[in-house]
């Protein structure tokens, strides 16, 4: 029979506080980066309209979302690192299937790109990548016990079935046309991901509060 001390659980904690700061982190960094390019097709869907300043108030979000994940990547740096073998191992396995979940989900919009190539359907791109990138959001949500990824993954399928369904291709604003389907699209997934990061954000700093007044 294998025995814990209070040592051990105090460094399987700093393990967690660990890992949940540098995933987090990196968790931001992705939203930020991937909401940054989906309001770059919004912008595209614009045709000019409200420029430059659609594009940099996007871009700005950006910067600020990606400098937050730096600054809880080095947050992590700072928390000693200890693991057990369990956890190492634990660890380990979660690496690996994020891995699997990344390589499916690139293969999967790689065959979707090409098959909506071959039949001429190429305006059904940004949904059919929308719809893959939130049905790999589910199994992210049970790996890393990210709740709020599940909210984000059914947010972005819908979005896009809604911009199939209901949006009409073209909308005038004054004098000018917009290609709605894309404009809703980009923008509605880059909040959908910014906003998921600022909870990500927001939940490891309420984290780290409650166990730092624990102790």
């Amino acid at each position: 029979m294998q025995y814990y001390s209070m040592y051990d659980y105090v460094d399987e904690r700093k393990l967690m506080m660990k890992e949940a700061f540098r995933g987090s982190g990196i968790g931001v960094i992705f939203m930020a980066a991937f909401g940054t390019l989906w309001a770059g097709t919004g912008v595209m869907g614009l045709q000019g309209w409200g420029f430059p300043y659609v594009e940099l108030a996007a871009i700005f979000v950006g910067i600020i979302m990606v400098i937050v994940g730096i600054s809880l990547i080095h947050a992590s740096q700072k928390i000693p690192n200890l693991v057990s073998n369990d956890g190492a191992r634990r660890l380990k396995r979660i690496g690996f299937l994020f891995n699997m979940v990344f390589i499916a989900e690139g293969l999967l919009i790689g065959i979707a790109i090409a098959i909506c190539n071959l039949i001429n359907q190429t305006d059904l791109i940004p949904g059919v990548i929308a719809i893959i990138v939130g049905i790999h959001f589910l199994p992210l949500a049970s790996l890393f016990q990210i709740r709020v990824y599940y909210a984000t993954g059914v947010l972005l399928c819908l979005l896009a079935l809604i911009t199939w369904l209901i949006v009409p291709d073209t909308v005038m604003v004054g004098e000018h046309q917009i290609l709605a389907p894309l404009s809703l699209l980009g923008f509605g997934c880059a909040l959908i991901l910014w906003t998921t990061g600022l909870t990500l954000w927001l939940g490891i700093k309420n984290s780290s509060r409650t166990i730092a007044d624990e102790e």
